[in-house]
């Protein structure tokens, strides 16, 4: 990308907010998640990242970043459209990392398309197993893992509440996120198990390059912002971070947004 995002892979000084923790972050070789990894380990997390196979090259400069720390880092590739692999993802982080503490389901699919009738039933099915039913399997193979003091972050979107003409699926997927952070708040919450979510707006990630959004939106994204320009993932760290800390016990079925002051929520 040109240029190139800014994930706090120089800028981001940890203080040990996560020591000992170990996290899961789907989608942790770029944007946020890369970001989260980054920052979780700097605050003292080990740290699996989930990826496609085609992103490795990514994935190994995550790793490196986080193993720079002292920290573990576990690599896992594969496709979170499949349940069988998002189980195995689940168990392989568990025997990685000796336990989880953290689940990060930030992983997603965004393509743009003018017309309803240009998203063909294949397309429409991507974007709801990547988005929707990923976080369903990876939850509850999670689950049984998690003790009181864990917690749950899901990655939804500005789109969830000022959803783009030319984002159909997507929005969709990320109003059903903001709700299911909200759902098994409830549900979980009697466990001590925390779910919380960050809704970000326009930031600079391979999300929008990558069929995410029009050659004529780039050119101008993140310029109808308060602040008149995209955001960086590395100015979302901080939230994830704060999310999973455990100074954070009271936070729970929050969105916290970061969206230039665009809106909601």
């Amino acid at each position: 990308m040109d240029p190139r995002p800014d994930h706090g892979e120089i800028s981001y000084k940890g203080s040990g907010r996560l020591k000992g923790r170990k996290a899961l972050i789907t989608g942790g070789d770029s944007g946020m998640g890369r970001a989260a990894a980054i920052a979780y380990a700097r605050e003292g997390a080990d740290v699996a990242i989930n990826y496609l196979p085609a992103e490795e090259e990514d994935a190994k400069e995550v790793v490196q970043l986080i193993k720079a720390v002292g920290r573990k880092a576990i690599a896992i590739p594969g496709d979170l459209r499949d349940e069988a692999f998002c189980k195995k993802l689940v168990e392989e982080a568990v025997k990685g990392l000796g336990g989880l503490d953290i689940v990060v389901n930030n992983a997603a699919r965004q393509q743009t398309q003018k017309s309803i009738l240009d998203i063909t039933s294949d397309d429409f099915d991507a974007t709801m197993k990547t988005n929707i039913y990923a976080p369903f399997w990876i939850i509850k193979a999670a689950l049984p893992h998690l003790k009181p003091g864990t917690c749950i972050i899901g990655t939804s979107s500005q789109q969830a509440y000022d959803p783009s003409e030319d984002l159909y699926d997507y929005a969709q997927t990320k109003a059903a996120t903001t709700n299911y952070i909200k759902s098994l708040a409830k549900q979980l919450g009697p466990k001590g198990i925390r779910v919380n979510g960050v809704a970000p707006g326009p930031i600079w990630t391979p999300l929008q390059v990558s069929g995410g959004a029009t050659m004529e939106k780039l050119v101008k994204f993140g310029g109808d912002t308060p602040l008149g320009r995209p955001g960086q993932p590395a100015e979302l760290a901080s939230i994830y971070v704060q999310l999973a800390a455990s100074d954070a016990s009271y936070a729970n079925g929050q969105i916290y947004g970061a969206s230039g002051g665009a809106g909601q929520p």
